[in-house]
């Protein structure tokens, strides 16, 4: 098989810069572990800044967003009892912030490229990547048959998460350096029956740890609050969660609403940055490239953001045999990548609790979370950077 573009991971980075580069004319492959079903049936949450939700709609997939999306136009910071909130509308007039869950985004995806004629294999393995250091990379797997196969391409775009194994095929020390934190606390998340506690998110600091009162749909809640790394799902029965949230959240003009718990998980907080984000004819995208603290609702976006400066670099590459975009990707998406990682640790050290806390520390967190709510300036730079800052420019089509 012969193809312009290898991509490897069928998430939010891999399917739409499939779905960029096909209007652009470009060709690609992806290349997906997972099933169909696996991929469109993992729940994971989603607030789609104002640049992402734009971008939709200027490529065609803005209907269902629109649709079914719940705008937003602020935030709430909780603490010391009581709810303050960071008005987007007042501090960054036009921009705001969409809950739409991340599967409904791979949805639309797939089916947008399945119906474009576009080429997704599902269920693939042993993917491997061969001569990407040179300009022409093939990529080998077995399909879902067991068959083997070979796929040439010109360039190969890793798309394949946190876990990724195309950030390895760059030489580590020599060419590649990893920027890595473990953060000494996860997140307890659970998905619920119940109506909505708030009409927008609330950002609880408490001294018993954090929590974040989020949405799904109005008769879903995506809810979470800070537990040790090391805790278990096992050791959380429901009237426990539910204790705990009322504890850390309600009071003054907030009280949670239970209901039905139907999912529990935990998440463990990590960043990593990896520089470059490119070798040869590879190209990182999303998570196999970074990943950041779920705090700030950064991952997806940070992924859509990278694709969109990639394909307009591999537009350039087919369309006009000019490499220096391509050659650039990497210096061109790295500062917002660290202006996000910056953000997301702001956000993730001033509501939670850290370990070996004293009464000092938590007085310092509310009173940086005080001046920033007595501030223009500190409301002003948590809403731009929480809706997200503007892409450079609009995706043309072809």
């Amino acid at each position: 098989m012969k193809t312009q573009v290898g991509i490897i991971g069928a998430g939010p980075a891999g399917l739409m810069l499939s779905h960029l580069l096909h209007l652009k004319g470009i060709e690609s492959v992806v290349l997906e572990s997972r099933t169909r079903e696996d991929v469109e049936s993992t729940v994971r949450a989603g607030v789609l800044e104002q640049n992402t939700v734009d971008l939709l709609h200027d490529v065609g997939l803005g209907a269902r967003v629109q649709a079914e999306g719940l705008q937003h136009h602020g935030i709430e910071l909780r603490f010391a009892g009581r709810g303050h909130r960071i008005d987007f509308d007042e501090l960054t007039p036009g921009r705001s912030v969409t809950v739409y869950p991340q599967h409904n985004v791979l949805e639309d995806l797939i089916a947008r490229r399945l119906t474009d004629g576009g080429d997704i294999r599902f269920g693939v393995t042993e993917v491997a990547v061969h001569a990407h250091d040179t300009d022409a990379p093939r990529i080998s797997f077995l399909d879902e048959d067991g068959n083997a196969q070979s796929l040439m391409c010109s360039l190969v775009a890793g798309c394949d998460g946190s876990s990724s194994r195309t950030r390895g095929l760059i030489p580590e020390t020599s060419v590649r350096t990893d920027y890595f934190r473990q953060y000494p606390f996860a997140w307890f998340g659970i998905l619920a029956e119940a109506p909505p506690s708030s009409e927008e998110l609330i950002y609880a600091n408490h001294p018993r740890g954090f929590a974040l009162i989020s949405t799904r749909s109005p008769l879903v809640q995506r809810h979470y609050f800070q537990v040790d790394p090391d805790d278990s799902v096992e050791s959380w029965p429901d009237d426990r969660i539910w204790s705990e949230l009322h504890a850390r959240v309600d009071g003054d003009g907030a009280e949670i609403q239970d209901g039905r718990i139907v999912s529990k998980t935990i998440l463990q907080f990590r960043s990593l940055v990896c520089e470059p984000m490119q070798y040869g004819s590879l190209f990182l995208a999303g998570d196999a490239a970074h990943t950041v603290p779920p705090t700030g609702a950064k991952g997806m976006n940070l992924a859509i953001a990278d694709v969109y400066v990639l394909a307009k670099a591999m537009d350039e590459y087919f369309s006009k045999n000019q490499r220096a975009a391509l050659d650039g990707y990497t210096a061109t998406v790295l500062p917002r990548v660290w202006r996000t990682q910056h953000f997301s640790w702001w956000m993730s050290s001033m509501l939670h609790k850290l370990p070996e806390e004293t009464g000092f520390d938590h007085k310092r967190q509310v009173a940086e979370l005080e001046m920033i709510i007595r501030s223009v300036a500190g409301r002003t730079l948590l809403a731009e950077n929480y809706v997200g800052m503007p892409l450079e420019g609009t995706f043309h089509r072809s």
